[in-house]
């Protein structure tokens, strides 16, 4: 399938977090997105997306209001029992509640279901400067259907409705869009992270400082490809790494080996080149690869020319050359947005590529430029490498960001504005 030339109507959407509502004495019913990593024994791994949404909380409470919270946790309809039962203990936010009273150092009650008696009995109780936490919506299949019936009975809990999950802004399910039509323009906003995701993305993409560098990785070219064509409208230079890079090798007639290929987007790859020429943008391939005969962390390597890896070994990450290269880009840039890594990150072997441009990002912040890195894997690097806070701005939501950035209009944030 062909992609045809994108135009994209840039949306500029409102996102003033205060809208003159006054929280006092009021029950804000926030959907936050705290769906964060557990281990074995239920404590939390990263907190990240918690810590995230502590601004909007404490603003609240601040002002003499109450916090009714939302939130998903896993998938727990797709990980059910052996038995066909739902595994509560796995996907229930009470592992939540003791690290939310440390955090906030007031009274977290928690509700043992979103809706039903004991939610509408504790949050008529709850008093203001408390906050309350109901269970995992997704408990329900009604919340990822949209159902309005589900949703009308978690908006009947609050007063003011506050959206704060930019992480689930693309999914239009109960929680995070339907139930915004139960309150007026006067008693729904967005919460504060809300508006920075969107602030920092609005300035990657409206009128950035130039030269502009993106960066995009990952494993395949049809995953990215509405993304690749929205940088033609305002990057100078495109980065292309991880295993979607060898699609654009074939694209250029090159042998890639048993690298991970879609043969049925080598033509969409082509044209983009094309495009790119057309449009004066310079997209950067990785020249060399560092190559192995076997998908594992053991296996052995080599560096080999990125259009001529021998039958047998495959691409899992960019070469030493390549690094250089992208590196040097990424420090001449003003402008930097990141989304995806150049290898298989996640094994020591093939994490290298990744970590360089990481820390050419941080080095190009540090000089002035406006950095900002979105996507799970990405993101993993800039907190492993301890780099999180030299860059200008890292993202909460990989899937929203993604599609915010592609021109799309998020049904989280529509159901607000409208």
């Amino acid at each position: 399938m062909e992609y045809p030339t994108a135009h994209f109507i840039f949306i500029a959407y409102n996102t003033n977090f205060h809208m003159n509502i006054n929280f006092k004495v009021k029950k804000a019913l926030v959907r936050v997105d705290f769906n964060v990593p557990l281990d074995k024994q239920y404590k939390i791994t990263d907190d990240t997306r918690i810590r995230e949404a502590l601004p909007t909380i404490r603003h609240i409470l601040d002002q003499g209001g109450s916090c009714i919270l939302m939130s998903h946790l896993g998938r727990p309809l797709e990980k059910r029992n052996a038995d066909g039962s739902i595994n509560r203990e796995k996907f229930t936010l009470k592992h939540l509640v003791a690290h939310l009273r440390r955090k906030l150092k007031t009274k977290v009650h928690f509700a043992d279901d979103c809706i039903g008696k004991q939610a509408v009995k504790k949050a008529a109780a709850l008093l203001p400067g408390e906050v309350l936490l109901l269970e995992n919506t997704r408990f329900y299949p009604e919340e990822e259907q949209g159902d309005v019936v589900f949703a009308e009975k978690l908006a009947k809990l609050g007063d003011i409705y506050v959206n704060d999950a930019f992480g689930t802004a693309h999914r239009a399910h109960a929680s995070t869009t339907v139930v915004a039509q139960f309150f007026d323009k006067n008693h729904k906003c967005f919460g504060m992270l809300m508006d920075r995701e969107i602030a920092n993305a609005n300035k990657v993409m409206k009128n950035p400082a130039k030269p502009v560098t993106c960066v995009v990785g990952g494993a395949k070219v049809s995953d990215k490809m509405l993304l690749l064509e929205r940088f033609l409208d305002f990057a100078d230079n495109i980065i292309v790494g991880g295993a979607m890079a060898y699609t654009f090798m074939l694209a250029k007639k090159g042998t890639v080996g048993n690298s991970l290929v879609e043969a049925d987007r080598v033509s969409t790859a082509k044209e983009f080149l094309k495009k790119a020429k057309a449009a004066n943008v310079k997209v950067l391939l990785p020249n060399d690869s560092i190559c192995a005969e076997r998908f594992a962390a053991d296996a052995d390597t080599q560096v080999c020319l990125s259009n001529q890896i021998p039958d047998g070994c495959m691409g899992l990450d960019i070469g030493p050359s390549a690094a250089r290269t992208y590196a040097r880009t990424i420090r001449q840039s003003q402008t930097i947005i990141w989304n995806g890594p150049m290898g298989v990150f996640e094994m020591p072997a093939f994490a290298e590529g990744t970590k360089i441009v990481a820390k050419a990002v941080a080095a190009a912040t540090r000089k002035g430029a406006f950095s900002m890195v979105g996507g799970g894997d990405s993101v993993a690097a800039v907190n492993q490498l301890k780099l999180a806070k030299k860059v200008s701005f890292v993202s909460t939501g990989g899937g929203a960001m993604l599609e915010y950035l592609e021109g799309k209009e998020l049904p989280g944030i529509h159901a607000i504005n409208s």
